[in-house]
């Protein structure tokens, strides 16, 4: 699933072990989120989605599948 979390972290100037920390998670997921290797759960989507001001479709996009 294509997302925008790459642009939106680099924005604020977090690392991915900033974010994760922010979401609970592992740095990993991050990277695999950004790299589009992972789709995030509902409530990581949805919180992903708050932490950055926008809506969970404005984040990520499923008409690639």
């Amino acid at each position: 699933m294509k997302n925008i979390v790459r642009e939106l972290r680099t924005q604020r100037g977090l690392a991915q072990g900033q974010l994760a920390q922010a979401m609970g998670v592992s740095r990993q997921t991050i990277n695999s989120i950004e790299n589009d290797r992972y789709t995030p759960s509902l409530p990581l989507a949805i919180a992903l989605a708050r932490y950055f001001g926008v809506t969970v479709e404005e984040m990520f996009d499923d008409e690639g599948l």
